[in-house]
């Protein structure tokens, strides 16, 4: 197998788990705002990220751990927030209709966007640490090609899940609908700040 398709096959392994920003592209997937740069940005930065990590970051992060303790407790306290929001939309469901108008800006989606990536210490963890050392593992020439697997993944998953999310518009023209996401991603970024502060 090549370095590239493993790197594609590890890489989606890792980021297709439900965490705070698949939740948030899913929102505004279903809602149809912002999708194209909220993807552009998850993939970008992934990119940016994963090459960084092959280019020795990861070294540098690991002898340094205060950088990844910075990053837990303010990603610890963005995601929270983020969850009180969606706890408090839950609370007050609307329509798909609705819920676009009532969608943030271009700029507000992508500065969130950017705060679920950058804020998350397990992306330092999965796409710099990890995915540094496993494509440096595949010599001076394969560590590229790995790495261009992993960067062709994000680009793959976060493209499906923001455009792909649109087929659900149809269960989400219902307020119950939103309730229900909302809800759940309440959970979700609350679990994740919770574990992030204990861990």
């Amino acid at each position: 197998m090549s370095s590239a398709v493993i790197g594609f096959v590890t890489s989606l392994s890792l980021i297709v788990a439900i965490g705070a920003q698949n939740a948030f592209v899913l929102r505004q997937g279903i809602a149809r705002r912002h999708v194209l740069p909220v993807v552009l940005v998850c993939a970008t930065a992934d990119a940016l990220l994963i090459g960084a990590g092959i280019a020795g970051l990861g070294a540098a992060l690991t002898a340094h751990p205060w950088a990844l303790d910075a990053a837990r407790y303010g990603g610890a306290a963005f995601v929270i927030g983020y969850g009180v929001l969606a706890a408090r939309r839950a609370l007050r469901p609307s329509s798909l209709s609705s819920a676009g108008r009532s969608a943030t800006t271009a700029r507000a989606a992508v500065l969130a966007c950017l705060g679920f990536t950058f804020l998350n210490p397990h992306v330092y963890l999965d796409t710099v640490v990890l995915l540094g050392a496993l494509a440096n593992q595949h010599g001076a020439d394969g560590r590229w090609l790995y790495g261009l697997g992993a960067m062709t993944a994000s680009i793959a998953w976060f493209t499906a899940l923001g455009f792909g999310a649109r087929g659900l518009s149809g269960v989400f023209e219902r307020p119950r609908a939103w309730q229900v996401l909302d809800g759940l991603i309440a959970l979700v970024m609350v679990a994740i700040g919770a574990g992030l502060l204990l861990g």
